[in-house]
């Protein structure tokens, strides 16, 4: 009994400090990275890409599932980018609302016999759609039978004649100068091949919105997206930042993300049978260029915040869309077992996709373990009250110290929100987040892997309820 006692007073110690070194570590990679982006672009004005004599063309994809309340914004919004050399294709996934009426009015819309190759499976187009109108020479609508967003981002694609193709969520407001600070990677690629890009994205809800631009940033008024700001800042600007650092990033936002069209071909497009069809797809790119082609490759992420997402102000749509990226990520990882600790996928397999399974998938587990484990300990008198009462300041502390990490890069370097009343409400939702948020997501991780496991849904996409940015 004394020993299995021992055993599990060992295992848990251990994992919680190489979890927190973990975090000391991507504290470090993400600042120099962040200092190092700042020192290159500081005195870089992206409009002059536009002059460049070679540019590669982009194919913007926008999957569009029942979006007839805001489609039209929408799209004038993705046909304002500031590209040269771009296209926008608007996937019409098999909508059941009036979208595809309003779209071929508004922007006069006539359908066109297009010539494009069947290279990936994906469900029947139905019909492709050109405007009439030369203002909107560069936008092709496609009208094909519901097949979930893997599905549709593969018809895009199959329908884009471009070298690169830019995957967004419909319904994001995109800055009008990303697609220029997101190909800037692909330009200055050298020695190793940039197969993928992701930038920052942002939350957007409470944000004053003006023809699909944001025109002021505000502190979200839902108490949910309040602390889903602080969570995208440790996601992005650390998390993502400090594995771009090592070229150890395994998933770039679905709602934002620059991929090399040909090898995101020849790695087999997106994958229709999973959730995570993100995570999925850089996962197998990755995979592809060190097997495969055997060819050095990046897949960079630029720091700016680029994109805003409106995200769940409800306690149930955030329970689902969570209970969707676990299910998502255990998909994943288990379609991609072969390259857990093994040595032919080189960093990708001995450290980035195992410290995804140790520290994304299992630390929910573990820590709901952990609980179980302290509650009868505690129940049994085996816990020392002082012990105990240092280690939960340590962990509240360090908690509170990387979310204002976290927070002050956010301030100094992109300053979007403004005032101390912001500094002072973050703060506080700071310190609640790790009362109130945080047991919630782990409470969503552990429902997600019981979904996946005992209840077999691995697809179900779950209900995602949008209102009003202004709203909340």
């Amino acid at each position: 009994m004394n020993s299995t006692i021992s055993i599990l007073n060992s295992f848990f110690i251990i994992y919680g400090t190489l979890l927190f070194i973990s975090y000391v570590l991507m504290a470090i990679l993400s600042s120099l990275d962040l200092s190092d982006y700042i020192k290159k672009t500081k005195y870089f004005r992206y409009k002059t890409i536009k002059e460049y004599k070679v540019l590669p063309s982009i194919s913007i994809i926008a999957p569009a599932y029942n979006e007839e309340a805001s489609i039209i914004e929408n799209i004038r919004s993705l046909l304002s980018l500031d590209y040269p050399k771009s296209e926008v294709i608007i996937v019409n996934d098999g909508s059941k609302d009036n979208s595809l009426e309003k779209v071929v009015a508004h922007y006069s819309l006539v359908k066109v016999d297009y010539a494009y190759k069947q290279t990936l499976p994906t469900e029947k187009i139905l019909d492709i759609y050109k405007s009439t109108n030369p203002a909107y020479a560069n936008l092709i609508y496609v009208n094909k039978e519901n097949g979930g967003k893997a599905d549709a981002l593969n018809a895009g694609i199959n329908i884009s004649r471009s070298y690169l193709f830019l995957a967004i969520d419909v319904d994001c407001i995109i800055e009008s100068d990303a697609i220029l600070r997101m190909v800037k990677p692909f330009l200055e690629e050298n020695k190793e091949k940039v197969i993928a890009a992701g930038g920052v994205v942002r939350v957007a809800n409470s944000c004053q919105i003006k023809d699909g631009r944001i025109v002021k940033v505000n502190y979200p008024k839902n108490l949910w997206a309040k602390f889903q700001v602080l969570e995208y800042f440790r996601a992005f600007t650390l998390g993502r930042m400090a594995w771009s650092r090592i070229n150890g990033l395994l998933i770039i936002s679905g709602a934002f993300g620059l991929f090399d069209r040909k090898i995101a071909m020849d790695a087999g497009g997106y994958d229709r049978t999973t959730v995570g069809e993100d995570f999925e797809m850089v996962v197998r790119m990755r995979k592809y260029m060190h097997l495969v082609a055997k060819k050095k490759y990046k897949v960079a992420f630029i720091p700016d915040p680029l994109c805003w997402t409106e995200v769940p102000s409800k306690l149930r749509t955030l329970k689902n869309q969570r209970n969707r990226w676990t299910r998502g990520s255990i998909d994943t990882i288990l379609k991609h077992k072969d390259m857990f600790l093994n040595p032919k996928h080189g960093k990708m397999g001995l450290l980035s996709f195992p410290y995804w399974v140790f520290f994304e998938w299992f630390a929910p587990i573990i820590e709901t373990l952990g609980l179980i484990y302290f509650i009868i300990s505690a129940l049994q008198g085996r816990i020392n009250v002082e012990i105990f009462a240092i280690l939960l300041l340590f962990v509240f502390s360090f908690s509170l110290f990387f979310s204002s990490f976290a927070v002050y890069y956010e301030t100094l370097i992109f300053n979007r929100y403004k005032g101390y009343k912001f500094l002072v409400s973050v703060v506080l939702i700071a310190m609640a987040e790790i009362i109130i948020y945080h047991p919630l997501n782990v409470y969503f991780s552990i429902l997600g892997n019981y979904t996946y496991f005992i209840k077999g849904d691995k697809k179900g996409w779950g209900k995602m309820t949008r209102t009003s940015f202004d709203n909340k």
